[in-house]
């Protein structure tokens, strides 16, 4: 054993589910040799971190909006005509949706 070229064992623990998905995983490259894809995995593998502050951002000002959105139908349901300001609130919201949506997407560019 002193020839062996990898001499530090690593282990670790995974549930059915997670070793089913690792075989899974394993067709598509083919391979058999679980240790191999593991540690190629670990290695040269990497981990996708997204960022969603913005669109968080963007789903809690959605909401504030859907707030103001219903508010005006309630008072247009309970007075009867529309009125120019209740019209300009909605144009508002509107455009505050769409700024936000295109700050979003030039920012994943």
């Amino acid at each position: 054993m002193e020839s062996r070229k990898r001499t530090v064992q690593v282990k670790f623990y995974v549930t059915e589910e997670e070793r089913r998905l690792i075989r899974e995983k394993m067709k598509l490259i083919p391979t058999r040799n679980m240790a191999a894809y593991l540690r190629k995995m670990a290695i040269d593998g990497y981990v996708v971190h997204i960022d969603t502050t913005d669109i968080r951002a963007q789903t809690a000002e959605l909401q504030k909006i859907g707030v103001n959105v219903n508010q005006i139908a309630r008072r247009l349901n309970s007075m009867g005509p529309l009125y120019t300001q209740d019209v300009a609130d909605i144009k508002g919201a509107l455009a505050q949706i769409w700024q936000l949506q295109r700050y979003i997407l030039s920012s994943q560019r």
